[in-house]
C-alpha cells in the first residue's frame, strides 16, 4: 500500500500549487511451501484479523483447498472462500464486480488484506477490485503459476479485460506482500511450465547472462520436472531455484524505477513488440509465451542481421526455445501483420519503435529505433527460411490456450459462441442450471458434467452449478 502527502504553496501569480510524493513499501517473500504449518509468515499477518477472505478460481481450488485450510485451521483463522471463474473469458468487470460484492459480504476493513491466490488472471482481477474497494485496500498475493511467479507477480499493474480489449482499464496497485513458492510448479501442466519459461528466456536474454546461462544448461530437464519439483528433478532443483530467483530479482531492479511505465525504453518488452497482435490472430489463440518467443525469435533474426549477434549466439539461442518446445515461427506472422502490428505498438511508445534486442552478448538490451518497413520485411524473411532450414515449422508444443486458459471451450470460443466453464455472460456469483444455456443456443451438459467430474465445476444437490463453495462462510 502506498502513502500520498503533499505540500500547498502559491506562486508568484497567486496561483495554487500542489505538489505531491508517493511513498511506496511492499515485500516480497521465499517462503516454500507457503501453506506448510512451520511456516508461520503469512498466518501471522492475519493473526490480528482473526479470519481471512480467500480469492481463488476453480482450476486451483480443487487442488490446493485442503492444505490451506490446514494451515489456518493450525492457526485458529477461519477462511471464507471467494472461488471465481478462471480464463481469460473471466477477466471481466463482472467477475471483479463479484468479488467487490464478496469483500462487502465479509465486511472488510479498509486496511484488512484479501488474500489472492492464483495465476496471474486472478491476481490482476482482484487486485483491482482491492485497488477499487474503498478507494484502495490491501491484498497479499500467492502465484501459483511460472508467469505468476516469475513475470506477473514483480508488476504492480492490476486489471481486467474491456470487451475485445486486453487490460484496457486497470491500476497501479501493489499488494501489501506476495508470497513467491516455487514447489506449486509440482502440480502445474508442463504446457503452461513451458509457458512461463519464455518469460525466463525474454529476461535472460536482454537482462541477465548468468541466467541465460543456466538456461541453456539446464533448460529442457527444468521443464520437463517443473524446475526439479517433480519425480526426477532433484538434479536441477537448486539452479532453477536460482534461475527463478535472479530473474525476478532482475525483473525487479529493471521495473522498480518506472513503476507506472513512463519511461518507454523498457527493457522487459523484449518479446512483446509484434505478439500482442500475433497472440490473438489465430482461431484459437497463441498462449502468451509462445507469442512471445515468436517476437523474440525474430527480433534475435533482426539482431543478427544488423551484426549486433554473431551466428554461434543466434544458433544458441534459436536451439535453446526448440529444445523446450518453444514456438519460433508461425504462418499467420507475416508482412502483412508485421506491418499492422508495428503501427500499433508505435502508438503505445510515442510514435517510436523503441525495438528491445540484445546488444553484442546476452544480458544487454539496445533500442532500435531506424528500422524501415522494407527492411522488417525482408528480415521475415530471412527469418523464415532460417527457421525452416533448422527446425522444420517452427511450431511449439502445446501452442495454443486451453479451456482453463480461456475459461471456455476453445473450438467454442473461436467459432465466437464459448460457454463459459461456470456461469454465464461473466457473472460468476449466479446458480446457472444447465437448461439456462440451452436456452441460449448452447448445450453445455457435456463440458458441463465433464468439469463436474473433475472437480473443477461445484453443484449443489439438484445438479445445479455453484459458484461459492467456502470453506466456513458461503459468498454468494
Amino acid at each position: 500500500m502506498s502513502d500520498l502527502t503533499a505540500s500547498v504553496t502559491k506562486d508568484k501569480q497567486g496561483s495554487i500549487v500542489v505538489e505531491g510524493n508517493e511513498a511506496l513499501k511492499y515485500n516480497f517473500h521465499y517462503t516454500s511451501p507457503v501453506f506448510d504449518v512451520d511456516h508461520s509468515r503469512l498466518a501471522d499477518i492475519y493473526e490480528r484479523w482473526g479470519r481471512v477472505l480467500i480469492v481463488i478460481d476453480t482450476i486451483v481450488h480443487p487442488i490446493y483447498h485442503e492444505q490451506v485450510e490446514k494451515y489456518f485451521a493450525h492457526y485458529n483463522i477461519p477462511i471464507t472462500w471467494k472461488i471465481i471463474n478462471g480464463g481469460e473469458v473471466n477477466k471481466t468487470m463482472d467477475t471483479m464486480l463479484s468479488i467487490v460484492d464478496a469483500m462487502d459480504s465479509f465486511g472488510v476493513v479498509r486496511t484488512e488484506p484479501t488474500l489472492v491466490i492464483g495465476g496471474g488472471l486472478v491476481t490482476d482481477v482482484s487486485g483491482y477490485a482491492c485497488a477499487s474497494y474503498r478507494r484502495t485496500s490491501n491484498f497479499i498475493r500467492v502465484p501459483t503459476t511460472l508467469i505468476g511467479l516469475i513475470d506477473a507477480s514483480v508488476s504492480i499493474k492490476v486489471g481486467i479485460n474491456h470487451r475485445k480489449l486486453k487490460n484496457r482499464l486497470g491500476a497501479y496497485h501493489a499488494p501489501l506482500h506476495t508470497f513467491l513458492d516455487f514447489s506449486f510448479l509440482k502440480t502445474l501442466p508442463i504446457g503452461q511450465v513451458r509457458n512461463g519459461f519464455a518469460e525466463l528466456v525474454k529476461i535472460a536474454s536482454v537482462g541477465d547472462k548468468a541466467v541465460w546461462d543456466l538456461l541453456v544448461k539446464h533448460g529442457k530437464e527444468l521443464v520437463e520436472t517443473g524446475f526439479g519439483f517433480r519425480e526426477g528433478g532433484d538434479g536441477v532443483r537448486a539452479p532453477g531455484q536460482e534461475i527463478c530467483h535472479k530473474g525476478i530479482e532482475t525483473m525487479l531492479q529493471l521495473e522498480s524505477p518506472n513503476l507506472h511505465e513512463l519511461g518507454l525504453d523498457r527493457v522487459i518488452a523484449f518479446g512483446h513488440t509484434w505478439s500482442p497482435t500475433l497472440e490473438l490472430t489465430p482461431r484459437v489463440p497463441l498462449r502468451h509465451g509462445h507469442a512471445i518467443t515468436i517476437d523474440m525469435a525474430y527480433s534475435i533474426t533482426l539482431a543478427h542481421s544488423r551484426g549486433l549477434i554473431n551466428d554461434a549466439q543466434r544458433d544458441e539461442w534459436f536451439t535453446l526455445v526448440s529444445s523446450v518446445g518453444l514456438s519460433m515461427d508461425h504462418e499467420l506472422f507475416t508482412e502483412e501483420l508485421l506491418s499492422v502490428a508495428t503501427e500499433a505498438i508505435k502508438k503505445t511508445r510515442d510514435g517510436k519503435q523503441r525495438f528491445a534486442v540484445p546488444d553484442s552478448e546476452f544480458g544487454k538490451c539496445v533500442f532500435l529505433n531506424d528500422v524501415p518497413l522494407d527492411e522488417l520485411r525482408s528480415v521475415l524473411r530471412v527469418h523464415k527460411d532460417f527457421v525452416k532450414s533448422r527446425f522444420g515449422s517452427g511450431d511449439g508444443l502445446e501452442a495454443y490456450v486451453d479451456a482453463g486458459d480461456l475459461g471456455a471451450e476453445p473450438e467454442a470460443y473461436a467459432k465466437g459462441n464459448a460457454e463459459k466453464v461456470n456461469g454465464v455472460n461473466g457473472h460468476a456469483d449466479v446458480k446457472t442450471p444447465a437448461n439456462s444455456l440451452k436456452r441460449k443456443g448452447i448445450n453445455g451438459e457435456a463440458p458441463k458434467m465433464a468439469a463436474v467430474k473433475a472437480g473443477g465445476v461445484p453443484v449443489d444437490s439438484t445438479g445445479i452449478v455453484t459458484n461459492g463453495i467456502t470453506g466456513t462462510t458461503p459468498v454468494y
